[in-house]
């Protein structure tokens, strides 16, 4: 069947009011279409003309320079080994603190439980060690024993004997032998308090009988220092203590250090299962510990990456400092590694395990790291100056971003005194001036664990105040702006009594005023390029900061806290 077409009609009002329909009224129609058309043209025209002149306009947003970047900071810090080693903020389990301030007045208060050494670490236990030293080869450690270490006090005379300490013969097997790491990707525990060993320490046989057995009998795959797989003891592993670094040691005891620090080592890790079993019972103590390294040790690489996926997937930038191997390979297999691009060094040690990172925005920086210039940064220090920079400490690389403009970006872990960072930012500068593989016109963002003091040392300490005048030396500014408050702290962590360097061990009346309290955390960019919108930080994993909160805690696993900044460009000077 046909379809009749209707005539095309138009809607028109009559004289006097009355409504009909004008058959003639196409043309009308018309040309009142083609009149709306011409105003719409002018004004777009005149919008986009005004939008092009304007600071910040057109050319901006074509460029992407319009846009608002969000960058965050956040030193993970590297897993501890010792559970016990900071005061933690444990509210859901208030026998820690109540463990805690009976080691504290333990160690403080003795009295007649400063006992002899060798009512701990008995004699039986030293002639065993001893005929242990003598079959791997080492010298008799016996006249030490007799003559000295027995006779001493656990407390006063043992624990608290600062040469001791500054001998390090205490601190170095525990630092060489608390964790062995083999090639398999294992990890194996020193039988102590403060280790990650979870087996039971009940009493003195218990422990012995176990200390001996990894000492002495078990081996495992290690690489050495060229990366080759060697099969070892423990005892294999321990360093000679050496007088040019150490000089408070004597001359002797440096050749003895080998045997000496292994029995220095056995009776203070004797004696703090003691302390522990003599301060609290083994079913009280033991689960509290393997309670904080489930959550801060063995699970630390899981919630570190379930707060950045849950608070600051909207980065388009993320720094990392102190990153272990483990976290980068999981990273990437997580969310994280669909919407970021995940950049080590090329530089990263594989053994200290603590290196630099940055994540990329896969929509902001499409492309994702252009060229590593980490090499190019450190070939810009001063020749002859010894520079605090292990490997993995700096990255630095090239980018754009999705409108092509170049980008630096940069992340950095400064060492413990802070005296490394000036330094490393001096020389970020200089290879974004003089080095031809980076575009002119790169824009800097940098994020940092300046390790910067409230009140610094001159020479010895970074003050902050003074690092805050040199970053603005350099034209830059912070996402605290140009000058740092000295009270806007980012770490907020103090030792506890269970580790073998008392003299840094905090009450806990002090741990504010004698832990590491400090604003050490920065994010930089030049200060013609962008302005703050907004910075905050977090020791929640919530995005909220508590000022009088120790941490780490067990739900925030770092001495960290993480900083986040949202900048904005700059508007164009007319």
């Amino acid at each position: 069947m046909a379809v009749r077409q209707r005539p095309a009609i138009a809607y028109s009002r009559l004289p006097g009011g009355a409504s009909g329909i004008a058959g003639g009224g196409r043309s009308n129609l018309q040309n009142y279409r083609n009149k709306i058309v011409v105003v719409l043209c002018i004004t777009i025209l005149y919008t986009a003309f005004l939008f092009y002149r304007s600071p910040g306009g057109a050319r901006s947003f074509l460029s992407g320079s319009s846009r608002k970047m969000q960058v965050t900071t956040f030193n993970i810090a590297a897993i501890n080994n010792n559970p016990f080693e900071y005061w933690l903020t444990m509210p859901e389990n208030p026998g820690y603190e109540e463990l805690m301030s009976k080691i504290e007045n333990f160690i403080e208060n003795p009295g007649d439980k400063d006992v002899p050494v060798s009512q701990v670490f008995t004699p039986e236990m030293f002639g065993e060690l001893e005929q242990r030293i003598k079959s791997v080869g080492w010298v008799s450690v016996k006249s030490y024993w007799e003559e000295d270490f027995s006779k001493r006090n656990i407390v006063t005379q043992f624990l608290k004997d600062g040469t001791l300490g500054s001998k390090r013969l205490a601190s170095m097997p525990d630092r060489v032998t608390n964790v062995i790491s083999t090639t398999d990707g294992k990890s194996f525990y020193r039988p102590t308090v403060i280790s990650m060993y979870e087996e039971d320490l009940n009493n003195q046989q218990m422990w012995w009988k176990a200390w001996q057995s990894f000492m002495f009998e078990k081996k495992f795959k290690v690489k050495d220092n060229e990366g080759r797989v060697e099969e070892k003891a423990p005892w294999e592993m321990l360093q000679k203590i050496k007088k040019s670094k150490y000089p408070a040691i004597s001359e002797q005891e440096e050749k003895d250090s080998l045997p000496l620090q292994t029995l220095c080592g056995a009776i203070f890790d004797g004696i703090l299962v003691h302390m522990m079993n003599t301060v609290s019972q083994p079913e009280a103590w033991q689960p509290l510990k393997r309670t904080i390294v489930e959550n801060l040790n063995k699970k630390k690489v899981a919630h570190t990456l379930e707060i950045l996926e849950a608070q600051y997937m909207d980065s388009d930038i993320i720094a990392l400092q102190e990153v272990s191997n483990s976290l980068v390979d999981q990273a990437r297999k997580r969310k994280l590694g669909g919407y970021y691009h995940i950049i080590s060094p090329a530089n990263a040690d594989p053994v200290r395990d603590q290196n630099s990172v940055i994540l990329l925005s896969k929509k902001r920086f499409p492309s994702g790291s252009k060229k590593e210039i980490t090499d190019i940064v450190q070939s810009m220090f001063p020749e002859g100056k010894d520079i605090p920079v292990a490997n993995g400490d700096i990255l630095a690389i090239l980018t754009k971003d999705i409108a092509g403009e170049d980008f630096v970006i940069a992340s950095f872990h400064g060492d413990t005194n802070g005296l490394a960072t000036i330094p490393v930012l001096d020389a970020i500068v200089a290879a974004m001036k003089k080095s031809e593989s980076v575009p002119k016109k790169a824009k800097l963002l940098f994020g940092l664990d300046a390790n910067t003091y409230e009140s610094g040392e001159t020479g010895k300490t970074q003050d902050v105040m003074e690092w805050g005048q040199h970053f603005v030396s350099q034209g830059l500014t912070s996402c605290w702006g140009d000058v740092p408050q000295k009270n806007n702290y980012t770490t907020y962590n103090a030792r506890t009594y269970l580790q073998p360097q008392l003299n840094k061990a905090c009450k806990k009346e002090e741990k504010r005023e004698k832990g590491d309290v400090n604003p050490k955390d920065f994010i930089l960019f030049s200060k013609s390029d962008y302005q703050v919108v907004r910075t905050w930080k977090d020791n929640t994993g919530e995005r909220i900061y508590k000022d009088d909160m120790a941490f780490p805690t067990l739900k925030f696993p770092s001495d960290h806290g993480i900083l986040t900044t949202i900048i904005e460009p700059k508007p164009a000077e007319e």
